[in-house]
């Protein structure tokens, strides 16, 4: 009967705890990316309901459940932040155009992280039979000499 080397059993369980741990960050980033999109998408709503709406009044939620009735001043312009702190007024079209491209951008990165998760899993569910292989062989081996 064939032995199984510890130390390859020990390394195979150290790739699939790796590939657990790389699953899990990029799950989280997936979540992160939805919620910018979903983020993206709500503004994009926010911003046509205000070019909808005749008297500029919106409700601007504060915290806690509390929400103020304010008077937009400027419905045409927007400010858009590009990232790193970094905002731009924009006319409230161009912004919704800014807001689209990003979502675009944010279901291509989504596809992109998705398609990594599936890779790692599919390694990891390779890693894991060949890890319960080499557990059965082991204990096969261990019957073996158990009943010698």
């Amino acid at each position: 009967m064939e032995q199984v080397d510890p130390r390859e059993i020990q390394t195979l369980q150290m790739y699939l705890n790796e590939y657990g741990q790389q699953i899990e960050i990029l799950t989280q980033q997936l979540g992160m990316i939805e919620q910018q999109r979903l983020e993206s998408a709500a503004a994009i709503e926010s911003i046509r309901a205000i070019q909808e709406n005749e008297d500029g009044v919106v409700l601007l939620p504060i915290g806690g459940g509390a929400l103020l009735r304010v008077k937009v001043l400027d419905r045409g312009h927007v400010l858009v932040n590009l990232g790193a702190d970094v905002s731009v007024e924009r006319a409230s079209a161009d912004a919704v155009e800014y807001l689209e491209d990003r979502i675009t951008e944010l279901e291509a990165l989504g596809k992109k992280v998705a398609g990594s998760i599936e890779q790692l899993q599919g390694q990891a569910t390779q890693i894991s039979r060949r890890l319960e292989a080499a557990y059965q062989v082991a204990r096969q081996a261990q019957a073996g000499q158990s009943g010698s």
